[in-house]
């Protein structure tokens, strides 16, 4: 009876703890082993290396876009800008308003990439490969990073402009402050969500589906390849939704700008008001200008983005696997 009770003791015992063992507790603050500061800081490194890298091509399309509207009739092309730019002020003139962009840039993506992953992990549950999850994500992060780099992205395109009556950053914000009020930092706040709504949906389902169909065509050297992967599917990603988000970008820095060294004023923020204002001076071709830069920008900066992103996260796991 004895020999026939100690199995029977053992498999209820095992099934016992099959049954009854507790789920992982999976911490809010975690995910994908990382902490909710290791996404803010992974992010901030991502964004400032982007932006500090890129900057001169932001530059040329500012200034193609206010070139060939408020202050031409005629358009004017990236040689036409570039020449213009180091004729008139030399390299220096290429990163004019950089200081303002390095110190929104880290913030914001900080809010952007923390956001977008955590967010991500809710829509995803139960389908990982969900672009529509992913879309989503992405636009809660950027409505939330926009409310943070909207203010230094007006400063930034300002001082960008040809013959910019500001000395600095400091000078911009202290005038504009004084002359225009503080609702001047968010005139273009509506038009930026409107534009980087769609632009990071875009840009995040496209990224994320790229990286996962790459990863798949050759999954024994995925690892090996991994940085490859990212930029690769971060190029592809940045430029598509580049592209379909022109008009809009136009819209914003014709708001960002106005009343500077020339430019057009606007009655109202209105995105329909600037849009029927530029559509009468320049056709509907004025919308799409500087797509070019703008495609050169971001196909480069999703790369140099996300590759940073993702060897960040890389480096954080790897030291948060070390102190286990």
């Amino acid at each position: 009876m004895s020999t026939d009770a100690s199995p029977t003791f053992r498999t209820l015992s095992h099934s016992q703890k099959l049954d009854f063992q507790p789920e992982p507790v999976i911490s809010a603050s975690t995910h994908d082993g990382l902490e909710f500061w290791q996404y803010m800081i992974a992010g901030s490194i991502a964004g400032s290396v982007e932006h500090m890298a890129m900057f001169p091509v932001d530059t040329l399309k500012t200034r193609m876009q206010i070139f060939g509207g408020s202050l031409s009739v005629n358009p004017v092309g990236v040689r036409q800008a570039l020449g213009s730019i180091l004729k008139l002020e030399g390299p220096a003139g290429l990163y004019r308003g950089i200081g303002a962009m390095g110190l929104g840039a880290g913030p914001a993506h900080a809010v952007y990439f923390s956001v977008y992953e955590f967010c991500k992990e809710y829509f995803t549950r139960g389908n990982p490969n969900s672009s529509a999850a992913h879309a989503v994500s992405g636009v809660c992060a950027t409505v939330m990073s926009d409310a943070v780099i909207t203010p230094m992205d007006m400063v930034k395109q300002r001082l960008q402009l040809e013959s910019s009556p500001y000395k600095g950053v400091g000078d911009c914000v202290r005038r504009v402050l004084v002359e225009e009020g503080v609702g001047a930092f968010y005139k273009s706040y509506k038009t930026t969500v409107v534009m980087n709504a769609p632009f990071t949906a875009v840009h995040f389902a496209t990224y994320e589906a790229a990286k996962r169909g790459l990863s798949e065509v050759s999954p024994e050297s995925a690892s090996d390849e991994r940085l490859v992967v990212h930029a690769t599917a971060g190029a592809v990603a940045g430029a598509l939704a580049a592209a379909v988000t022109t008009p809009l970008d136009v819209v914003k820095t014709q708001l960002q700008c106005q009343g500077v060294c020339g430019c057009d004023r606007f009655s109202s923020s209105s995105i329909g008001d600037v849009i029927r204002s530029v559509v009468n001076k320049d056709g509907y071709r004025g919308l799409m200008r500087g797509w070019i830069p703008r495609m050169l920008f971001h196909a480069p900066a999703a790369a140099i983005c996300w590759s940073t992103y993702e060897a960040s996260k890389t480096f954080f796991q790897q030291l948060n696997d070390d102190d286990k």
